[in-house]
């Protein structure tokens, strides 16, 4: 059986929560949330389906994750259960992804009407002023690490995120320093790991969800429970490739590499960002959080380059100034001498994916130039 697949605009969320509620509570179409006319949209998608998501990740091709409502409902539900309870939710990111699908999903499920920010134009004063029409005691929100950054340079920003119960921040990887601030500051954050394919974050600062479980399979990082997508849409071979069961548990095999520590998942960074470096195994990742960590170098992009001695090597690229030799010792203290910048490229701009991360498929063009 099948049902009736809609896109909707995404760029009035207005629009994407109305369509959203009868999507999930199986009155109305399936819905892709999208910013523009998606092409080559297949009229009807599985019955059980009610969002597609599409994402374009930092390398590859985009793909589009089928989600059901049990799946989502099931991430809401976890979610409550860590959070203690429901409230009320803040849409502060786009509509169309997974972190924003999830505050509007949680809201459905909760029967509580959420607070919208506009898709665009993200300012402190336009987050304090949405923060100010949220009217229960409990509040939450979701974040990705530059809009927090943001707003902690603003006191009347602080302020208000003061006032929620907790903040997400996911999206990307987010530096110790900033967390470490917004903490300082009396600023409830949790991290979250996940994706479109887990129904957004099904692990929050480092450990699972209540009915979310995570493993590692030759360092990949894999994850199950009843929040896991059925698919990708028209792409059947690439579905049974990242979902894959074993001993009776479906799993979802991830791109990135990690460890467990006492229970604690790390992740190192992407699979395909490990690089061999004078023999030495470096994640692109690590290297790109301890450059982060340095003063006016939040932005800042580690992608890889050929190295005449060490085969390959981190090459930074920024916005900012900084002196090589401080930043190769800064970073091979840390990680040891592998892991140290082989040079510095400095841009005017960082270019940027429609989802907001780094395009790195063109920063590694502008490095092998």
């Amino acid at each position: 059986m099948t049902r009736e697949l809609w896109s909707v605009d995404a760029r009035d969320p207005r629009k994407v929560w109305d369509a959203l509620r009868p999507a999930l509570d199986g009155t109305g179409a399936a819905i892709l949330p999208h910013p523009a006319s998606p092409s080559g949209l297949p009229e009807t998608v599985p019955a059980n389906v009610a969002v597609v998501v599409e994402t374009s990740g930092s390398t590859g091709r985009p793909k589009r994750v089928m989600l059901s409502a049990a799946a989502l409902k099931a991430s809401a539900a976890a979610s409550d259960e860590l959070l203690g309870g429901a409230g009320q939710w803040l849409l502060a990111v786009p509509a169309h992804y997974i972190a924003g699908i999830n505050v509007l999903a949680r809201s459905h499920f909760s029967e509580t009407v959420p607070v919208m920010m506009p898709p665009h134009g993200f300012t402190a004063e336009a987050f304090v002023a949405a923060a100010a029409e949220l009217s229960a005691e409990r509040r939450f929100t979701s974040l990705v690490p530059v809009q927090l950054a943001r707003l902690l340079e603003s006191e009347d920003a602080v302020a208000a995120l003061a006032t929620f119960t907790r903040i997400l921040v996911g999206g990307q990887s987010s530096p110790a320093a900033l967390l470490a601030k917004a903490r300082a500051r009396g600023i409830a954050v949790s991290t979250t790991y996940g994706s479109s394919e887990t129904s957004g974050g099904c692990i929050w600062d480092g450990t699972p969800l209540p009915t979310a479980t995570m493993r590692l399979v030759d360092d990949r990082i894999e994850l199950a429970g009843p929040m896991l997508a059925e698919g990708y849409l028209e792409d059947p071979r690439r579905s049974a490739f990242t979902f894959r069961e074993h001993d009776g548990v479906r799993w979802y095999r991830t791109d990135d590499v990690g460890e467990i520590v006492d229970g604690v998942l790390r992740v190192r960074g992407r699979a395909d960002d490990m690089i061999i470096s004078g023999g030495v195994k470096v994640s692109l990742a690590e290297v790109e959080n301890a450059v982060r960590a340095l003063p006016g170098q939040s932005a800042a992009v580690v992608v890889a380059a050929p190295h005449p001695e060490w085969g390959e090597a981190p090459v930074v690229i920024t916005t900012s100034a900084i002196d090589v030799d401080v930043l190769r010792q800064s970073v091979s203290a840390q990680l040891g001498a592998a892991a140290a910048p082989a040079r510095v490229m400095l841009i005017d701009a960082i270019p940027l994916l429609s989802t907001g991360k780094p395009d790195r498929l063109a920063l590694a063009s502008v490095v092998l130039k």
